[in-house]
């Protein structure tokens, strides 16, 4: 195994590998892209790529009409279909973003990559481990298709200035990481739950292409709008937003899929049929000797989102900010910094469209997303198991 101070220096120095050239294109390619999943997600993404120069948006899927007629009033000229598979025969195509719920993603992952395509691909990237190993053969099938994963984090200026701070002469022997995520909302508005539309009916919506492989279920439009809010299509907060505070760390340390994982908690605020958990912690225990516990809630978002790595000699701590803060035991003269690298607006989409062209590996690769993957479905197996899971990397399975 790669060592931790190895794989930052990789990443400092932009050396972590780059693709196959025969998929580059010039600087001022036209790329031509097709979106999968256009709610708010895929929405924000659309306008991303479109603000970024040289791109032109070709083509549209989506289960839900109506949201196919609002993404072509923002792309005019693009096609629109309602089954994705569609979208992927175009040969002018070049690359897809895929905003879907998590259970979609490796079907439409597989296909794009078959079809030659280049894949942004939003978080998580799998929602199984049976669906990343998957997810894997596609991509080393693909061979020299650009796959970018939709952990934003991984293109902010936050990354260069962790690096900086992420040495083992400022925090010696790290430790642990303790994250958390906090969010609240008004009373009788519960988190993540979404008004139900009256145009939500068979005719307008594709509800066996939204259930894709899931179980079958009778035709169900809330749980289409709140997809979010059950374990057939979601991992909840665990793939919603512990992913993207893995994701960072992941990169940047090198941590592989971990040992170990707990979860605890459960639905004690909002008792709206809701499966996955408002409230829980998430402990993992990683081969590098290193805790990563993590807690969240949707009652109170006093805390907000954090992240504090612990060294022996230092704390990183991230949130809007990134600061350094010496641990005066072990370094009595050191001093106190804050990050100051900016954040270029779009940096993730242009980092992907970059990569399109360039060959590069993007921020986000697919070796990063599988771990986050790996072990949010392991947190997640942890809940409903209600038991501590191990991971088996000789068989490379949960047990």
């Amino acid at each position: 195994m790669e060592s931790r101070r190895n794989f930052i220096g990789k990443v400092a120095t932009g050396l972590a590998g780059t693709l196959a050239a025969s998929n580059v294109l010039g600087a001022n390619d036209r790329i031509r892209l097709g979106f999968i999943g256009m709610g708010s997600r895929g929405t924000d993404l659309l306008r991303e790529a479109l603000s970024c120069s040289h791109t032109e948006c070709v083509g549209i899927a989506d289960v839900y009409n109506p949201r196919l007629e609002a993404a072509q009033v923002l792309a005019p000229g693009a096609k629109i279909h309602v089954d994705y598979r569609r979208l992927l025969q175009d040969p002018a195509l070049d690359a897809v973003i895929i905003a879907t719920p998590n259970h979609l993603h490796a079907q439409q992952f597989v296909a794009a990559l078959d079809a030659g395509k280049h894949v942004y691909q939003e978080k998580t990237m799998a929602f199984t481990v049976e669906q990343a190993k998957s997810m894997r053969a596609a991509y080393e099938r693909a061979g020299n298709r650009t796959v970018q994963i939709g952990h934003q984090t991984c293109s902010s200026g936050q990354v260069a200035d962790a690096v900086t701070f992420l040495k083992p002469e400022l925090m010696g022997r790290i430790t642990g990481i303790r994250a958390h995520y906090y969010r609240n909302t008004p009373h009788g508005k519960p988190q993540w739950a979404r008004p139900v539309h009256p145009d939500m009916t068979p005719e307008n919506l594709a509800w066996d292409s939204f259930l894709g492989e899931a179980p079958a279920r009778e035709f169900d439009p809330q749980r289409y709008m709140n997809w979010r809010l059950f374990w057939d299509y979601s991992g909840g907060s665990v793939t919603e937003n512990l992913s993207q505070q893995m994701a960072f760390w992941y990169k940047l340390l090198g941590l592989q899929i971990p040992a170990a994982v707990t979860m605890t908690g459960g639905v004690y605020l909002w008792k709206d049929g809701r499966e996955v958990p408002d409230t829980m912690h998430v402990s993992m225990e990683h081969a590098e000797e290193i805790l990563f516990s993590w807690d969240s809630g949707f009652g109170n978002n006093q805390l907000g989102v954090a992240e504090d790595v612990l060294g022996t000699d230092g704390t990183l701590s991230k949130s809007q900010q990134i600061r350094y803060l010496p641990q005066k035991v072990n370094r009595p003269g050191g001093n106190e910094m804050m990050g100051t690298t900016r954040t270029e607006p779009r940096a993730h989409m242009q980092n992907f469209l970059d990569a399109v062209r360039t060959g590069k590996e993007p921020n986000c690769s697919f070796d990063v997303g599988y771990r986050v993957s790996i072990a949010c479905r392991m947190a997640v197996e942890s809940y409903l198991q209600q038991r501590t899971v191990w991971w088996d990397p000789a068989r490379e399975e949960i047990v």
